[in-house]
């Protein structure tokens, strides 16, 4: 039979992948011997592929005795490439490498380097580079843009840009991967860029290019360019798929339009759980969970199925929000429903609890989650700080590293945080070691978190000498200095620092000020201090706030300027009744021993908050001074009366790189009895100077 009346019949049943006559027809050539032929063989394979029937392919392909038509081949690596079977491709690469008079040509090397790059294979993608150049391919535009692509996929991004700017013809698919080079390498404003030029050349965007340049003005915030780009597709008819809308969604929604995102997310004809997604991302960036679940709720009604992303959204909101319900909600939907969740989901979950001070439901998910990346150990680690539990979070990083787990700047940045209110600076002075092995030294947040912890503890001079290696000082590390000299009494070096500040063009916030009163404050520099607090008003246009007050506050009642002091809170109807402001004032009546003032504030604190025994122990201890006896014990029989009792005080002492702690009437210490007796020892050698001390080791 002649093979000339077989090809139009395959081919119209390629076209139509009538799978089923193109069987007979197979079979036909079988039976007439003609799987030999070329042609015949090209469109079996086409026909099996477009069916995804790669083992039919296959064997056709192999059935051939002599296939030295490199279309043959080209035919099955193409197939094999657009179904994602990159090791089969390359594969059947290597078999056309053994046919030394077998050349490939322009149309089988896109399909082999699109296998490297979905395998990662740069080297054998270099290889083929070379042998393009050889070969003189570089000109062929779909040979270029496979190889720019190639050389994206492996991350080999500076090569991608380079090959791209040398290639003479371009076409859009080459851009939009040089385009996307930039996007994944977070260089947003190159995209753009790039996007730009594209059209000046006269090149049409496609959907691609699209969706990349308006997820580039969502990463940047940049709305007027993101609006613009839709007002151009709107105007041109452009017709806006699934991806782009969605981008556009996720644009708005991060920009803070939400009823935009809502007007494009309503007009999608079919809404791709990614645009569900990005809604809900929106309402979740403004904490408004409830709007969250009500999508969510809808989203699983109209039969679109969420994904972790989704989940870790919704959870992410209700904890910005610090609404348990709505994220026990969540949970519940995630364990009734199985789902597996991730990193993410588990970290979002803890966070959630950790928001809501349920620190027990955030361990118990810590303990049943695998612990084998840094993330679930900083959720942990940081929630611990943030709910006051620094000792967890010191004994958790100690078990982080005994699991061989590689702690990070986040979790440096946390336990320095943790060591910073502890004063535990011999616990500190170990973590700066483990930076300095983990070269962090340039990270800017881990040290400032150090120079923080050295200031805390009181241990100037060392973070002087983290400030001095700081590879930019920024007015954090400038505030966190000051505080530091302003702290420990060095208030002259903390001026002249807030002076070198200003020098370096740094301009000084709120906390810098209240550094720089707060130093005025410890060192009784009444005059400084008033001068530095009408500057923050007047030059700077700050608006102090109860914490500025409250040094202003102690200046005065240190210096004995009391009734000044006084004025001041009672011509500020905003800071008049405030109970920290009036307790800071109390107390510097105490010292100055002004009983009329004193006990005139004490009534005001005890109106306000009748159950605070702070106020009752020191209106106490005042009338005592003055020997008003039966003044002491109506104040004592009316703490009584109340049930009101002194909050036990708390210490702690750093010994062998741990930390511990001792409360008032604590029995359970594991060493009680033996502190018990040497203070015992002690006591009695106290009472006796004249009695030898003996201590045995």
């Amino acid at each position: 039979m002649d093979a000339r009346k077989l090809i139009p019949l395959l081919r119209a049943c390629v076209n139509s992948k009538s799978l089923k006559q193109g069987k007979v027809i197979h079979q036909k050539v079988v039976t007439f011997g003609l799987q030999n032929d070329v042609y015949l063989c090209k469109n079996l394979i086409s026909l099996y592929v477009s069916c995804n029937l790669f083992d039919y392919a296959k064997n056709v392909f192999d059935a051939v005795e002599n296939p030295f038509e490199i279309s043959l081949w080209n035919g099955l690596m193409a197939g094999y490439t657009r179904s994602y079977m990159y090791v089969e491709a390359l594969g059947l690469f290597d078999k056309l490498m053994c046919y030394p008079y077998l050349k490939p040509d322009s149309y089988t090397y896109p399909s082999v380097l699109k296998a490297c790059g979905g395998l990662c294979r740069v080297v054998l993608g270099q290889m083929i580079h070379t042998c393009l150049v050889k070969e003189g391919l570089m000109v062929d535009i779909v040979v270029g843009s496979s190889l720019v692509g190639m050389y994206a996929k492996c991350n080999e991004f500076e090569c991608a840009v380079k090959l791209f700017d040398e290639m003479p013809d371009k076409d859009v698919a080459c851009w939009n991967t040089v385009i996307s080079c930039y996007y994944q390498s977070g260089k947003f404003e190159e995209a753009l860029r790039y996007f730009s030029m594209m059209r000046r050349f006269g090149f049409e965007p496609d959907s691609v290019t699209i969706t990349t340049a308006i997820s580039s003005c969502a990463r940047l915030l940049d709305l007027d360019r993101g609006r613009e780009i839709h007002k151009e597709l709107v105007n041109s008819g452009f017709r806006m798929d699934s991806f782009v809308s969605a981008a556009l969604v996720d644009m708005y929604g991060k920009s803070g339009q939400l009823e935009m995102a809502i007007e494009v997310f309503e007009h999608m004809p079919n809404k791709t759980v990614v645009a569900w997604n990005s809604m809900i991302n929106g309402y979740g960036f403004k904490g408004d969970c409830f709007s969250c679940i009500q999508l969510f709720k809808r989203m699983y009604s109209e039969g679109v199925k969420p994904t972790l992303t989704t989940l870790t959204s919704i959870l992410m909101a209700c904890s910005q929000s610090a609404r348990l319900l709505e994220g026990k909600f969540v949970h519940g939907y995630i364990t009734r429903n199985r789902i597996q969740p991730d990193i993410f989901l588990n970290s979002s979950l803890m966070d959630l609890y950790f928001k809501c001070g349920k620190v027990e439901s955030a361990e118990t998910i810590f303990k049943l989650m695998p612990k084998m990346t840094t993330v679930s150990w900083n959720v942990m680690i940081s929630g611990y700080v943030t709910e006051g539990k620094l000792f967890d979070a010191l004994r958790l990083f100690g078990e982080m590293r005994q699991s061989f787990v590689e702690p990070d700047a986040i979790t440096f940045t946390s336990v320095l945080a943790a060591c910073s209110q502890l004063a535990a600076l011999e616990k500190g002075r170990e973590i700066h070691n483990l930076i300095v092995e983990r070269n962090l030294g340039n990270n800017e947040v881990v040290m400032g978190a150090l120079l923080d912890m050295y200031a805390k503890c009181g241990a100037v001079e060392e973070a002087f000498g983290v400030f001095k290696c700081l590879p930019e000082r920024d007015l954090v590390s400038w505030t966190s200095m000051i505080t530091a000299y302003g702290s420990h009494g060095q208030v002259y070096e903390a001026l002249e620092l807030f002076a070198e500040m200003l020098q370096s063009n740094v301009k000084p916030d709120r906390v810098t000020f209240l550094a720089i009163l707060s130093a005025c404050s410890h060192a009784g520099l009444v005059d400084d201090g008033l001068y530095h607090f009408n500057q923050m008003i007047n030059v700077y246009g700050i608006i102090p706030r109860v914490e500025h007050y409250s040094c202003l506050i102690t200046l005065l009642g240190r210096a004995g300027r009391l009734h000044e002091a006084y004025e001041i809170l009672q011509s500020n109807p905003e800071i008049s009744d405030d109970f920290q402001l009036l307790s800071t004032l109390f107390s510097a009546c105490r010292l100055h021993k002004n009983l009329d003032l004193g006990v005139e504030i004490a009534e005001k604190l005890i109106d306000k908050d009748p159950d605070d025994s702070s106020t009752y122990i020191i209106l106490s201890n005042m009338y005592a001074s003055f020997g008003k006896w039966d003044e002491v014990r109506m104040v004592r029989s009316k703490m009584k009366d109340l049930g009101l009792k002194k909050n036990p005080a708390c210490s702690w002492i750093e010994i062998n790189e741990k930390i511990v702690p001792f409360f008032v009437e604590d029995n359970s210490h594991y060493h009680l009895e033996g502190i018990s007796n040497f203070l015992s020892y002690l006591t009695s050698h106290m009472e006796d100077e004249c009695k030898p001390i003996y201590m045995s080791v």
